[in-house]
Parts: structure tokens; C-alpha cells; sequence
């Protein structure tokens, strides 16, 4: 991955977090990582325990960003949630799996779409 790629997809994850903290989440981890992947941020709503995904993209010429969350990325995220919470010892009243979207404009505020239980 390139550094301006990764420079964007940090970009996203901030504004992600900013934006889902402002809804009350209670962000628990950034960037979780363990051998089997990434989780981009883990948080609490609630009693709830949210795992999301953040997609970033500066454009919408191949669809919106959450397309890009296909079903082998949703596999590998239930797997990694599994693996954190019996890693970590979280428990919380249901699980839940968000996606956001961030589309960053040439003028003015980013766009940013969460999508709850996006699957």
C-alpha cells in the first residue's frame, strides 16, 4: 500500500471515530491487530460491543465505498471479532457489525455515511 493510500485511509479512520463518538460509541480499541488481520475500530454502544470497518475513498467511480466490504472481508471481520473478544475478555450485551463510509471532498467537510448493522 502506498503512503498516500495509507495517508487516506487514516484520514477516514479519524474522521470515522470523531464521527461515531459523537453518537455516544465509546471507542475501545484503533487499528486492533492480531496475525490473522486488522480490525479498524472496536467500540461500545451501550451495552453493545460494535466492530466496524471504515472504507475511504476519494471517489464513487467504482461504487460506494462499503462495496468494497464483500463477503470474504466479511468473514475475515467475524473471525476477527471472535479472535478479540476471546483475546481481550470484552463482553457486552450483543455484537454488532457497522460499517463507514468516509468520501473526502475538494471543498468543505468529508462525506461520512454509517451504515449500522451493516451485516
Amino acid at each position: 500500500m502506498t503512503t498516500e493510500r495509507q495517508a487516506v485511509g487514516a484520514y477516514g479512520e479519524r474522521l470515522a471515530a470523531r464521527h461515531l463518538e459523537k453518537l455516544g460509541l465509546v471507542v475501545l480499541h484503533r487499528n486492533w491487530r492480531c496475525s490473522d488481520g486488522e480490525i479498524d475500530l472496536i467500540l461500545r454502544d451501550g451495552d453493545d460491543v460494535v466492530f466496524c470497518e471504515v472504507k475511504t475513498r476519494r471517489g464513487t467511480a467504482f461504487g460506494p465505498p462499503a462495496a468494497a466490504v464483500d463477503h470474504r472481508k466479511i468473514r475475515k471481520l467475524r473471525l476477527l471479532a471472535f479472535r478479540y473478544l476471546t483475546d481481550s475478555g470484552v463482553r457486552g450485551g450483543q455484537i454488532r457489525f457497522d460499517v463507514v463510509e468516509v468520501l473526502p471532498q475538494r471543498r468543505g467537510a468529508a462525506i461520512v455515511v454509517h451504515i449500522r448493522a451493516a451485516f
